[in-house]
């Protein structure tokens, strides 16, 4: 049988960086002067049905947890300073956006696992959202890095991203931040998104899957961690979220990492998953 150990809590995050850093500075309260700012919130007529996934049960996390988590970030004021220098960041990487980056940050958009479509095998998505649910093992290990290959991961995945939608939309809905583009009229983003800004939900699944996969791999961390950074920026460069979205999501997906390692089913579960790739993994890689 295979020996498998981790620490009984989960490595620690990197530090904030680059620009997130240099705009966590500044003051995210309302400035009276760009007032007009405050009275924007995202269009109701803009919601699409994510918003039924606050109803929906978290798979590892508590709803108790879900809600403290949820009560501990918050929002730069439309009118803030913060706010303000984060759109003109947004309209500087608009200036300088090329094609190669429009196909790069366009493909990266379309990907994303839905825990609703793998209820059904006859759904049309079905196999597809698999292969998306595996899309970061993929990148950093290989093309056989898939559900049918690992079972236990696959698994362990399908938990973790069933709480991070719960996660993801509570959060939406709680602050109902509007785009970028909502208060900013000289952006244009690649794309509209029918759920409030605030946090990323692109980002929030890449950093929490990086964690994961870092857990599984640990000599890997830094590729997982790297490409959650190419997601996260991504959003960015689509003009669709202020970096202060895509910050306090790797910081959520950190809090519920921590909580998952308070969680004797999760534990249990990622053994399955290390065992698996341990075991497995060299039949592929060789």
């Amino acid at each position: 049988m295979w020996s498998v150990s981790f620490s009984q809590v989960p490595h620690l995050p990197e530090p904030v960086s680059e620009h997130y850093k240099e705009l966590q500075s500044l003051s995210v309260a309302p400035n009276p002067e760009r007032a007009w700012m405050d009275t924007i919130k995202y269009p109701p007529k803009e919601y699409g049905s994510s918003l039924l996934f606050v109803l929906v049960k978290p798979y590892y996390l508590s709803e108790k947890q879900i809600k403290i988590i949820c009560d501990g970030v918050k929002v730069p004021a439309n009118s803030s300073d913060q706010t303000r220098k984060e759109l003109d960041y947004l309209l500087e990487l608009q200036s300088r956006r090329t094609s190669q980056q429009k196909d790069r940050v366009e493909f990266l958009a379309n990907i994303g696992y839905w825990p609703q479509i793998n209820l059904l095998q006859s759904h049309d998505d079905f196999a597809q959202n698999l292969t998306d649910l595996f899309f970061e093992g993929r990148e950093i290990t290989g093309g056989w890095c898939t559900a049918k290959n690992f079972p236990h991961i696959s698994r362990l995945l399908q938990g973790i991203m069933q709480d991070m939608r719960i996660m993801e939309f509570t959060v939406k809905y709680r602050f109902l931040r509007p785009r970028p583009y909502h208060l900013e009229p000289r952006l244009e983003p690649l794309a509209r998104i029918n759920s409030p800004s605030f946090a990323s939900g692109h980002t929030l699944w890449a950093f929490l899957q990086a964690y994961i996969w870092s857990e599984i791999i640990p000599g890997k961390r830094n590729n997982f961690i790297a490409l959650a950074e190419e997601i996260r920026r991504s959003r960015e460069i689509m003009g669709i979220h202020y970096p202060s979205d895509n910050e306090a999501s790797r910081q959520i997906a950190y809090k519920m990492l921590s909580n998952y390692f308070k969680n004797e089913k999760f534990k249990k579960d990622l053994t399955e998953a290390v065992k698996e790739w341990k075991a497995e993994s060299k039949k592929f890689s060789q």
